[in-house]
């Protein structure tokens, strides 16, 4: 059921998953407002969260170097408290974006049944860009809109992976602690995905 609902998986949920959480949320918000639409519906329309497959941080803000990344990219960080993935966070999902091969597997062993819409980030971003959207449901403003489309394009991405396992070069390097270069390069590779995402949800 709408919103279209897209879950953020690393590993300690303070650097990499919150950073693909709010920059999707940035970019729907770009996509809405060049279609003369307010920003603020991006909440109806989706909903991005995450979680780590450790519970080592629980509770704590986003790492400093990735809250400079969210807000330099024109994002919010306020809210945010990290936490443990649970299996509820993944039956609610429509799409379970990881940020590597290690994670993914974690995810399809807590439930096998997610499979088919977990992808490793950068796995997905090179699926998107092959795919051709004219097939995908009506686009439209709409959460019921957006929530078909997206259940669409998932459908579609794990058609085109055709059992194929993720590339080494998909996954998202661990920033922790190795300073702001990193944390930029790795936002970077974040928004290469997720911008063509929104792309297609709100052409």
């Amino acid at each position: 059921m709408p919103p279209f609902t897209v879950l953020h998986v690393c590993m300690g949920n303070i650097c990499r998953s919150p950073m693909a959480e709010r920059l999707l949320t940035v970019a729907v918000r770009e996509r809405l407002t060049r279609r003369d639409v307010d920003p603020a519906r991006a909440d109806e329309l989706l909903h991005s969260h995450s979680a780590g497959t450790g519970g080592w941080h629980a509770g704590e803000e986003m790492n400093p170097p990735a809250a400079r990344q969210v807000i330099s990219r024109g994002g919010g960080v306020s809210g945010f408290a990290a936490r443990r993935l649970r299996s509820e966070h993944i039956d609610a999902a429509d799409l379970v974006l990881t940020a590597t091969a290690d994670q993914q597997e974690y995810v399809v062993a807590l439930r096998p049944d997610a499979a088919a819409r977990t992808f490793v980030l950068g796995e997905f971003g090179r699926l998107l860009a092959a795919l051709d959207p004219v097939g995908l449901p009506p686009a439209e403003v709409t959460p019921d809109a957006v929530h078909a489309r997206g259940v669409a394009l998932v459908d579609a991405a794990d058609a085109a992976r055709q059992g194929s396992t993720p590339l080494p070069a998909d996954d998202l390097d661990d920033p922790w602690g190795r300073g702001d270069q990193c944390f930029t390069r790795v936002a970077d590779e974040i928004e290469e995905t997720v911008h063509p995402l929104a792309a297609v949800l709100l052409p």
